[in-house]
């Protein structure tokens, strides 16, 4: 019969090390105060016990409970179809981890879901919150704030108040992705939206507008950042605009979902039509006939740095510095256009 070996406990670390209880308890749960020769014994002893702080114990010491909520404002089929999610939660699960923090998942379809997640979050079960995928009109913010809990928010969010959020230049990238298909000689380029319920999609939209403030508003056509969306679009912008010679697609899914309808009606790329896309999605950019012309963001840098800003205030207050004034404080991260063979 096998014995069930008792686990160590802070009174064996305080032995093992020869110092207080009181000294383990602070180094452990991160406190300053303990000269660096007798933290250091403790973490020795530590190692060599192989203790484990008690979660509970702990966070009735230090009121945290090393958990963070990531919540997408999407439905699973969408979040676990779409590359752009894998890649942001892998940055913001690489931070959290190397911060000893949790990443709880909370995905979100209909209001029964928005009512759970905010239930969940009122419970005081994590410290905070990083808010993905957004919609415009979306009740999440609403409920976050009456929970009270810590948040930063993927993409520029479209209310007021203290937000921090985490952003591409996505205004700024279309305008590139358009130049260039204009720096190629092109001259009826179309383009397919994202969902313009979300403000990444309106950005880009914006941008393509600043370029071509004339186009003929045959040569926009909703989209909404899925494969098939693309290339339902696609097929639409072909019908009203047979003459289209370029199209900028607001994400690379869509791009990829144009190029299939392009192929379909004929259509030689880049020869009859250039395209450009928007991600650098490298399993789609490059795999494409031809590889994606597209523009460079840094999603999984974005994840990284939303849950770097979390942390950060979480270490302080709780409120970010910027946001002290009661505005926004908004970090937008730079895009490159990657030049491929689409354009």
């Amino acid at each position: 019969m096998n014995e069930t070996v008792p686990r160590p406990t802070l009174e064996a670390v305080a032995a093992r090390a020869g110092v207080s209880r009181a000294t383990v308890s602070r180094v452990v749960n991160g406190y300053d105060g303990v000269r660096e020769p007798l933290a250091e014994r403790v973490r020795q002893a530590v190692e060599e016990l192989g203790y484990v702080p008690n979660q509970a114990a702990r966070s009735l010491v230090t009121k945290r409970h090393d958990a963070v909520a990531v919540i997408v404002a999407e439905p699973e089929t969408r979040v676990f179809a779409d590359p752009f999610f894998a890649r942001q939660l892998r940055g913001i699960s690489k931070e959290l981890t190397a911060h000893d923090n949790q990443l709880v998942l909370l995905l979100t379809e209909g209001r029964e879901d928005h009512a759970r997640v905010g239930r969940y979050l009122a419970g005081g079960h994590v410290d905070g919150a990083l808010v993905i995928s957004l919609h415009i009109d979306d009740p999440l913010p609403g409920l976050i704030q009456r929970a009270g809990v810590p948040t930063v928010f993927g993409g520029r969010p479209d209310f007021d108040g203290r937000v921090v959020y985490v952003d591409s230049d996505n205004r700024g990238g279309a305008r590139d992705a358009v130049r260039h298909l204009l720096a190629l000689g092109r001259s009826r380029v179309a383009h397919i939206t994202g969902a313009l319920d979300q403000t990444s999609a309106v950005d880009r939209l914006d941008g393509f507008r600043d370029v071509m403030p004339d186009a003929d508003p045959r040569l926009v056509v909703e989209g909404d950042f899925t494969s098939a969306g693309g290339e339902r679009a696609m097929r639409e912008l072909l019908d009203r605009r047979p003459d289209l010679d370029a199209v900028f697609a607001g994400n690379d899914l869509m791009a990829a979902g144009a190029l299939r309808a392009l192929r379909e009606r004929g259509r030689r790329v880049p020869d009859d039509v250039a395209v450009v896309g928007f991600d650098d999605m490298l399993p789609i950019a490059e795999q494409t006939e031809p590889p994606l012309t597209t523009v460079r963001q840094d999603i999984e840098g974005m994840g990284r740095l939303m849950a770097r800003l979390l942390l950060r205030d979480l270490d302080r207050t709780g409120v970010p510095d910027e946001a002290a004034g009661g505005g926004p404080a908004g970090v937008v991260l730079p895009t490159t256009l990657i030049h491929r063979a689409s354009a």
